[in-house]
């Protein structure tokens, strides 16, 4: 027999821990329940550092986990809500620790991924689990826990909202950087992790920078964190492309100072990684460089038609399979795989965007 699903839930709890792009992809799903039901509390249980990402999300208490705190972090955790019992607990990670952390929670109702989504055993965690929904977009996916709540008919007529907090003095720091003239972004790095091998090469960077120089003016921004691999990075782009086209704010900015930096540019450029979500959620023209991640899952929601999409060049060529012969979101782990994708592919997505009515840029919805 099925847990019935509340009616009305008067504290809804969301535990989704990381990763930036993927918080940002949920926010959505919060506007839409906050809408739902205005009178809901909502509380998310987040990781560190999304949470300095997001902090300040109208509406939305947040209890944070560093996951470098181990168990002791997640007693913490359970301490801060000891006195707490959600109507609804929204497990929206995928993973063994949250999976863990979500057992010191009372919850009325515990919903989870289908099986076919759930990773981890996350199914044995929870009460109910989502309606299938195969080959779904992560933020779409996120919505379907609001669909299973408040009806599908419901969520869907309505709009996709994020509103991100943004204080003045992270436009500040962004200003310090920019200064008045007009420019892109270039996030080149994706999250260095083992066997990652979604970034793009230095080269190719370089030769966009110079196209946005000198065919519009535009100066290019680089940022990322602070890891040897993005400095250096950023050291051969800044070396192959000329000194008056770019600003090197690599490991520079805060998380909110990102923000503020794709929220005044013109275009935003990336591999699959958090700023491509970060502009998409701003509005901000963005243009995803995808050849080891399927961008029909992953892709910057809202500016899905203007990726430079070399996923099933990837899956045929490193794989040996047809892209419909593999899982859904299966990545393809070749360090060669981003070579797919030609300078002349980026540039003329920029001038695809470029070319855009200002009404449309600004609105960041195009289909």
């Amino acid at each position: 027999m099925k847990h019935p699903l509340p009616v009305r839930p008067a504290h809804i709890g969301v535990l989704r821990l990381s990763a930036l792009g993927d918080v940002c992809n949920l926010v959505p799903t919060i506007r839409v329940l906050q809408r739902l039901w205005p009178d809901a509390r909502i509380t998310w249980i987040i990781g560190k550092g999304e949470h300095s990402l997001l902090a300040g999300l109208s509406g939305v208490e947040f209890i944070v986990y560093d996951k470098a705190t181990g168990l002791a972090g997640m007693r913490e955790v359970w301490r801060q809500l000891g006195d707490t019992r959600f109507d609804v607990l929204l497990h929206m990670q995928q993973a063994l620790r949250a999976s863990v952390l979500s057992l010191g929670l009372k919850a009325d109702l515990r919903i989870g991924y289908d099986k076919a989504r759930a990773k981890d055993w996350q199914h044995w965690f929870t009460h109910r689990q989502l309606t299938p929904h195969p080959r779904a977009h992560v933020l779409d996916s996120f919505l379907d826990f609001a669909r299973l709540l408040g009806g599908a008919e419901r969520v869907d007529a309505e709009p996709l909202r994020w509103d991100l907090a943004i204080p003045d003095t992270a436009y500040q720091e962004a200003a310090r950087v920019t200064g008045d003239a007009p420019y892109i972004v270039i996030s080149p790095c994706a999250n260095p992790r083992l066997r990652n091998f979604r970034n793009w090469s230095a080269e190719g960077y370089a030769a966009v920078i110079s196209h946005a120089w000198q065919e519009h003016g535009l100066r290019t921004v680089m940022t990322g964190g602070g890891s040897v691999q993005e400095r250096e990075m950023g050291e051969r782009i800044r070396h192959l492309a000329s000194g008056e086209a770019v600003v090197d704010a690599i490991g520079a900015s805060s998380l909110k100072g990102l923000l503020a930096l794709l929220d005044g540019a013109r275009l935003v450029i990336a591999p699959d990684s958090g700023p491509v979500h970060m502009a998409n959620a701003l509005g901000r023209p963005t243009v995803g460089l995808y050849a080891t991640t399927n961008p029909q899952r992953a892709a910057p929601y809202c500016w899905r038609d203007y990726v430079v999409d070399r996923y099933p060049d990837a899956v045929r060529t490193y794989l040996h399979k047809s892209p419909e012969a593999i899982p859904w979101g299966q990545r393809v782990r070749h360090p060669d795989a981003m070579s797919l994708i030609h300078a002349d592919d980026v540039i003329a997505r920029i001038e695809q965007v470029l070319a855009l009515p200002s009404s449309d840029r600004d609105a960041g919805v195009p289909r």
